[in-house]
């Protein structure tokens, strides 16, 4: 708004200048017409000519220093013309010698013709300048003739005879103002407002001459009379032309608009006509024919019209022919300015060769593979300069050269593998393609494009050695599978069950590792391509932890490994799928590498804005040399270790990818073999904030009935507990310290579960157990057993109770079995299954029937559509997103339509991660995204049934622990994906 703004505000400052000159030209004219007395019209005239020229000198010269080049030095003429010419008047009115004024009105007039030359801001060619003053002297001469002998030759005899210069003043005055008006019609169409003024001030000049002529020739001038207004309203029209804000021009940017000519010689010969006209009117006193005056006006018209015919004709010839001249000239440029700039933005290298081999040009990117500047190549024989030697050492030869062949044979070269060689002696890879350069069927030379493969030829090598690695690892577990699977079918084993379970146990535990593997593969490609989304959230770095090591345990527990994690308070920025993933890979590493009855340790400290994680065991440690190869792909310390210890060889890769995904860092620590070794990771601190319990909302829209749990044990502290940590995940809990109490209220309300301590007065646990086994009322409740002794020392209790925990044990644990008791109970849910594999399919609905759900199979989106509309009607939905007929996201559509369906809950369970934004076009009710080979069968029914649970109204965790609360583990990371909502009986 700024350059707008100022240009307003000058051009508003400029038409108030105009109307203060305006005005005061008005009041002078009426002052001078006045009945004033001739003494004070005189003095009132020499005081505004006098101060109307300082104006136009001080304003001229303003205009000066605020211009530059060309147009600072007209400006600089004009004022220095205007002083002149002030000077002249005040001379000539104290001295009373009008003839030495003139001379100085004529000096300054000459002024302003030089001043006005040098207008345009290109500098007009020296002919057309010329031409501008010989049209401005023609029309210059044909205004005073007409002015003289139209006007002075019809008034009475002259009193006196006036001096040269009262003629010459009204020639200049004419031709500068046609100069002014070819100037201005040569010049940009912004500039002619100052122009136009310039040129109007020098007519009024012209016309006050010519009357100041024509009087004094009549010997009747005197100052004070309007004629004055004149040089006035000149000088002041010359000071606005200062003042307008084109007065400075504009700088040149490219080419100007371009003047014309034409109407500079239309007023030109239009005068030299007028004035021709005159004189054979003045000759009619004579005794000529009027037919000769008709044929000399004819002739003169003839002329005229002639000269600005060929005018104009020669003007749309030069313009064409520079527009043209333009045109190519553009176009020749542009294919240049193109070509070059083609040569050095293309990466590949491009040079040319003569007929002789030699090098006529390169291009940067050519001079840059080649170590070298153009100039050390231009000039030289290509071959013998930089094509590499044999093996031996020896120059190839130079005609088997592909250059020796698009010269001589005229053979285009495509994909050619070579060597060239650098200047500093450095071979580099190319491939190159020749093609020769032919002038109307003449080879003149040849041009080479080439590329460095050398980044290509690290690639492949790269993917040769994991595909060898991969095939390797692919193998293995494939060719143990076969076998073990090729025993069983040919009943060798028949009478040997231990040996025929063992094949089994080897069949199931290869398909494990080779799951593994593909899971690992597909894990690093997606990571690397960045492919994968995170869903970052902030989450205490205990949660994770804990998650981690729930995973690990049994793990650690078989390698007689102890873990242990410090507490931490720290909340980290993360995807905690992700981090749970890392921590598990760098967990499990630790354990498969240390020894029995070692300790591997988890803690996390704040460095700075980041969270630094810890993973340290007393395993053998690490090579320093290994400390960063082992992060590539199928890398270990000893080739032996995938064998002998498990692992695919991708963890640390993935962990790796996983943190750096998050702007964090995963390095190695360690002081050699022997010593143990650590692995740490940072991740982006959050800023501290509780992370409370959330209540997700019930899945049909009102608030599901909460799931009643009955605690019992002696102590009313470890009831008050319990009593907090389950009504925090949902659940509605009586708590009571006497068994007798347990009964009545077991048998009256019929809970979901009991959580029964067994040491009490009176009624001991046992008892109550025991007797709620025998009431048919009350044998199917789930019972936990919560008691310092362990199931081995109470087997007879322990037959009866459906879980058994050993005191002292972590609160959250107790509601993980809570909620696992309960889930175990019989369903007898619907569930629709949608998939197209025939063995995945039969493997699905056996495990979901064999949890007591009800399981119709299809394995098209037709096939699902036909079986709800003949009554299918499905309390939950597993749905594959790849058919045979269509996307399954067809079928989440025709079931969002249904007013019965549109709520139903929805397993994903797909073959391709859905990414957070396709999830949202999939979600009907509650909606668990699951990935094929990240998530077993096992996987899929634990998500089933937590949603049916939801649904039916059955209680599980709703919401996150406090802060101070222990950790609650999460689900293991080859079951990533959570529901998008958390509705009641399900775990966040």
């Amino acid at each position: 708004m700024g350059p707008r703004r100022d240009a307003a505000q000058s051009r508003d400052g400029f038409l108030r200048w105009c109307w203060i000159a305006g005005v005061l030209l008005v009041l002078l004219v009426l002052a001078l017409s006045s009945l004033l007395s001739q003494p004070i019209r005189e003095q009132i005239s020499m005081a505004a000519i006098a101060g109307a020229g300082i104006v136009a000198a001080i304003s001229c010269g303003h205009r000066a220093v605020l211009s530059a080049g060309r147009r600072r030095r007209a400006w600089g003429l004009l004022s220095l013309g205007a002083i002149v010419g002030l000077a002249g008047n005040v001379y000539s009115g104290l001295v009373g010698d009008p003839a030495t004024g003139d001379v100085a009105y004529i000096a300054a007039l000459l002024l302003g013709v030089i001043g006005l030359s040098l207008f345009p801001a290109v500098r007009p060619r020296g002919q057309e300048l010329v031409r501008m003053l010989l049209d401005s002297a023609v029309v210059g001469g044909s205004v005073l003739y007409i002015a003289l002998f139209a006007v002075a030759l019809q008034a009475e005899t002259p009193q006196a005879d006036p001096a040269l210069t009262a003629y010459a003043l009204p020639v200049v005055d004419a031709l500068l103002a046609t100069l002014a008006v070819q100037v201005m019609t040569r010049s940009n169409t912004a500039e002619r407002v100052p122009l136009v003024l310039v040129g109007g001030g020098f007519v009024l000049y012209a016309v006050a001459d010519v009357a100041f002529a024509l009087l004094q020739a009549q010997g009747g001038f005197t100052f004070g009379s309007p004629v004055d207004a004149g040089w006035v309203g000149g000088y002041l029209a010359i000071a606005l032309a200062a003042r307008h804000p084109a007065a400075s021009g504009a700088p040149v940017v490219g080419r100007r608009e371009a003047g014309t000519p034409v109407l500079g010689t239309v007023v030109t010969f239009s005068l030299f006509l007028a004035a021709a006209l005159v004189r054979v009117a003045q000759s009619g006193d004579h005794a000529v024919p009027w037919v000769a005056n008709t044929l000399w006006v004819a002739v003169l018209v003839a002329v005229v019209t002639r000269q600005i015919l060929v005018v104009v004709d020669n003007e749309s010839l030069r313009h064409g022919l520079e527009r043209r001249v333009q045109e190519r000239t553009g176009q020749l440029r542009s294919l240049a300015s193109e070509r070059e700039r083609t040569l050095e933005s293309v990466a590949d290298g491009i040079y040319g060769v003569d007929t002789t081999g030699r090098v006529t040009f390169v291009n940067p990117a050519a001079a840059y593979t080649l170590g070298a500047t153009v100039s050390d190549l231009v000039g030289h024989d290509a071959h013998a300069t930089f094509h590499a030697p044999a093996h031996d050492g020896t120059p190839l030869p130079a005609d088997g050269c592909y250059i020796a062949e698009a010269l001589r044979d005229g053979v285009t070269v495509t994909a050619e593998q070579d060597l060239y060689l650098r200047l500093d002696g450095k071979e580099v890879p190319v491939e190159v393609t020749a093609s020769p350069l032919r002038d109307d069927g003449v080879i003149r030379g040849a041009v080479v494009v080439f590329r460095d493969v050398t980044e290509r030829r690290e690639v492949e090598r790269i993917k040769d050695e994991f595909v060898s690695v991969v095939s390797h690892e692919l193998r293995t577990p494939l060719t143990a599978i076969r076998g073990a699977l090729t025993l069983l079918d040919s009943n060798a084993l028949a009478d040997s069950p231990q040996q025929a379970d063992r094949m089994v146990r080897i069949a199931l535990t290869s398909s494990e590792r080779l799951s593994r593997l593909v899971d690992d593969i597909l894990d690093t490609e997606r990571l690397e391509a960045g492919t994968t989304q995170l869903d970052l959230a902030d989450h205490h770095v205990d949660t994770l932890v804990a998650a981690a090591i729930d995973q690990v345990s049994v793990l650690a527990d078989d390698a007689g490994v102890t873990l242990e994690a410090e507490t931490s308070p720290e909340i980290v920025r993360a995807d905690p799928e992700r981090i749970v993933q890392t921590l598990t890979n760098l967990l499990g590493n630790a354990v498969r590498f240390s020894p029995a009855d070692s300790t591997v340790r988890v803690s996390a400290q704040p460095v700075g804005d980041l969270v630094e994680l810890r993973v340290d065991d007393e395993g053998r440690g690490i090579p320093p040399d290994k400390l960063e190869a082992i992060f590539g792909r199928f890398e270990q310390v000893d080739a032996s270790d995938t064998r002998e210890r498990g692992g695919s060889g991708l963890g640390l890769t993935i962990a790796r990818s996983i943190v750096e995904r998050h702007g964090g860092r995963l390095w190695a620590v360690s002081q050699g073999e022997g010593t143990g070794s650590s692995f740490r990771f940072t991740l982006r601190r959050a800023a501290p904030h509780p992370l409370g319990p959330v209540r997700a909302p019930d899945t049909a829209g009102s608030p599901a009935q909460a799931t009643q749990v009955v605690v019992v044990d002696d102590d009313q502290y470890v009831v008050d507990v319990l009593r907090t940590v389950l009504e925090e995940r949902g659940y509605e809990v009586v708590g009571l310290t006497d068994g007798q109490a347990a009964l009545a209220v077991v048998e009256d309300e019929h809970p979901a579960a009991v959580v029964l301590d067994l040491a009490m007065p009176g009624t001991s646990g046992a008892e109550v157990l025991s007797r709620l086994r025998q009431s048919a009322a009350t044998a199917d409740v789930p019972v936990v057993v919560l008691s310092a002794t362990r199931p081995h020392d109470a087997l007879e209790t322990a037959a009866l109770a459906d879980d058994w925990l050993v005191k002292p044990v972590d609160p959250e644990r107790i509601v993980e079995t809570v909620r696992d008791v309960i889930r175990r109970q019989p369903h007898h849910g619907r569930v629709l299954l949608v998939e197209d594999h025939e063995d995945l399919r039969t493997v699905l609905a056996t495990v979901l029937r064999n949890a007591g759900l009800v399981v119709t199979t299809v394995s098209a989106v037709d096939e699902a559509r036909s079986a709800l509309a003949h009554g299918a009607d499905p309390d939950l939905v597993v749905l594959d997103l790849t058919l045979p007929d269509g996307d399954g996201r067809e079928l989440v559509t025709d079931l969002r339509r249904d007013g019965r369906l549109r709520r139903v809950p929805l397993v994903v369970y797909s073959g391709a991660e859905v990414n957070p934004a396709e999830r949202d076009d999939l979600r009907l009710g509650s909606t668990v995204f699951l990935t094929k080979g990240r998530a077993a069968p096992d996987a899929v029914l634990h998500s089933v049934l937590d949603l049916l649970d939801a649904a039916a109204g059955r209680a599980g965790d709703v919401g996150r622990p406090d802060p101070q609360d222990p950790p609650l583990p999460q689900d293991p990371p080859d079951q990533p994906d959570q529901p998008d909502q958390h509705p009641t009986g399900t775990r966040p």
